[in-house]
């Protein structure tokens, strides 16, 4: 009785990962009786009683709350429409852009122009999937300079790691600022060697995001990396 599945581990759907009612089914996971059982392939994630399995593959679903970084496509009179990295493309409207006060007719684009990227949370999520999104917020801001890298949106969570401790090690040993979409992007900027640097640690994590002692191995690859 008790987990079966370790943490950090791959699992394919139908693998038992607890047996007992100590643990909790979270995403990806199901009860049967008293087993926890896999419904995908996926790394077993255990948080606390609860016992998820994060797909290793996937793309992107927008959920309110969540801070995504997107671009602006399109200026209207009322707002700006702007790619969120989906195939749904989300709405930033005036009163949401900015705490100040916007005049009607105003140009637009001396706020935000077209190829411009921003960091926002999405407010609202239809059954259509319109978005919608704010920029009125503690970090939500234009990403000004720096350089934007794509990563696959299921691998973030592992990329910013528990409690920020991965993200937070990879900007200590970089000096970069590094701010993380949920949707997939990652805006680094920093000096031009120190930003490849966090780029090629970035995606050295997501391509190794399925292996245990994950946390060892990025400090190692830093340490070698920087000759500290």
């Amino acid at each position: 009785m008790g987990l079966i599945a370790k943490d950090k581990t791959i699992v394919v759907p139908g693998e038992i990962l607890a047996e007992g009612m100590d643990y909790l089914p979270g995403q990806g996971a199901f009860r049967e009786k008293e087993k926890v059982i896999s419904s995908r392939l996926g790394l077993v994630n255990v948080d606390g009683r609860a016992i998820k399995v994060i797909p290793l593959a996937g793309t992107y679903l927008p959920k309110r709350g969540d801070q995504i970084i997107c671009k602006v496509q399109d200026i209207s009179y009322t707002g700006w429409r702007v790619n969120t990295n989906t195939a749904y493309t989300a709405v930033l409207s005036m009163k949401e852009a900015t705490t100040a006060y916007i005049e009607r007719g105003a140009d637009l684009s001396k706020y935000f122009a077209i190829g411009d990227y921003i960091m926002a949370e999405v407010t609202n999520v239809t059954e259509q999937n319109l978005i919608d999104i704010s920029m009125r917020g503690p970090r939500l801001k234009k990403l000004i300079g720096g350089r934007i890298i794509e990563v696959s949106p299921v691998k973030v969570p592992r990329i910013i790691g528990r409690k920020g401790s991965m993200v937070s090690m990879i900007k200590n040993a970089t000096g970069c600022e590094i701010i993380v979409g949920q949707n997939g992007l990652i805006w680094i900027k920093g000096e031009p060697d120190n930003e490849r640097l966090a780029v090629d640690t970035v995606k050295y994590v997501e391509k190794n995001s399925h292996k245990q002692g994950l946390t060892e191995d990025v400090e190692k690859f830093l340490k070698e990396k920087t000759g500290k």
